[in-house]
């Protein structure tokens, strides 16, 4: 086998083994949300907000989106800090539980 084979069948490989392990991620639209929040399966956008904004007060939110991840409900929420540092916080979207608050990359 030549060299080219080889790295070819290596990255099909590694790429599979990141599809096997990743985690199921996926994004809900706006339809999907309020049908959600109309059943009360998830709080209000504000209220979750509010919550990432107390932790991190005078931050600019930067994007929302809310996904499902391995059957839980999340609100994924980037801001940047007042000291410019820009963090991802995940909220439970039913509980309003931080699930995450770390620097993004």
């Amino acid at each position: 086998m030549n060299n080219t084979a080889w790295l070819a069948r290596v990255l099909l490989a590694c790429l599979l083994l990141t599809l096997t392990f990743s985690s199921s991620a996926r994004d809900l639209d706006q339809d999907e949300a309020l049908r959600l929040r109309r059943e009360g399966l998830i709080m209000p956008l504000e209220q979750l907000l509010q919550i990432a904004l107390q932790r991190h007060p005078g931050a600019v939110l930067l994007e929302v989106e809310l996904e499902e991840e391995d059957g839980v409900l999340v609100y994924e929420v980037e801001l940047v800090t007042e000291q410019g540092v820009v963090r991802e916080l995940e909220l439970h979207a039913g509980t309003g539980e931080v699930l995450k608050d770390e620097v993004d990359d």
